[in-house]
């Protein structure tokens, strides 16, 4: 039983790691879902563990959400510029990875075009939501690269340490990292 519990938390981690660059896969969550079973199942990591995972997951979580409207502003976006970042952004997702880098630069440059502004500083919106995009796609693959070292560090820490075994109630036995 242990070689499916293990199983299946490597596999939630290396999807999520793709998962920080492919669209519709929430690449940190399946970390932190890996890193939770692991920890109720195996009982090889602790909760200081989890808990530094959870805030990583939903500094990634953030970093996605603001990275686009944070580079469409420093390069000077308004409102419609902001818009259309965002509808670019969902039309992207349907196209993959380029979509999604390509689709918030086109739509924060019509948005502007569309909101009046001439075509230099349509152009100039559409750069800052595309370099604001890729930073928070760099960002999260570190996040999430961060998320599977700690825990495997923290695993094999505490395997050495018997931290958790020790923490753990008599009745349930700690299992080994693989």
């Amino acid at each position: 039983m242990e070689i499916l519990w293990w199983s299946l938390t490597i596999t939630l981690m290396v999807v999520g790691l793709v998962g920080t660059v492919v669209p519709l896969l929430p690449g940190t969550i399946l970390i932190l879902a890996g890193a939770i079973l692991n920890h109720f199942t195996l009982h090889t990591i602790g909760w200081p563990t989890l808990i530094g995972l959870t805030l990583l997951m939903l500094l990634a979580q953030a970093l996605d959400i603001v990275s686009g409207a944070v580079g469409a502003k420093w390069f000077g976006a308004t409102r419609w510029g902001a818009i259309g970042g965002i509808l670019g952004a969902i039309v992207g997702l349907f196209f993959g990875i380029i979509g999604l880098l390509i689709g918030p630069l086109v739509g924060a440059f019509l948005g502007e075009l569309l909101g009046g502004k001439g075509l230099l500083p349509a152009g100039q919106s559409g750069w800052g939501t595309f370099l604001g995009t890729t930073a928070g796609i760099v960002g999260k693959v570190a996040i999430g690269l961060i998320m599977v070292v700690w825990f495997g560090v923290a695993c094999l820490i505490l395997e050495e340490t018997g931290i958790v075994s020790k923490a753990q109630d008599a009745t349930v036995s700690k299992q080994s990292c693989p």
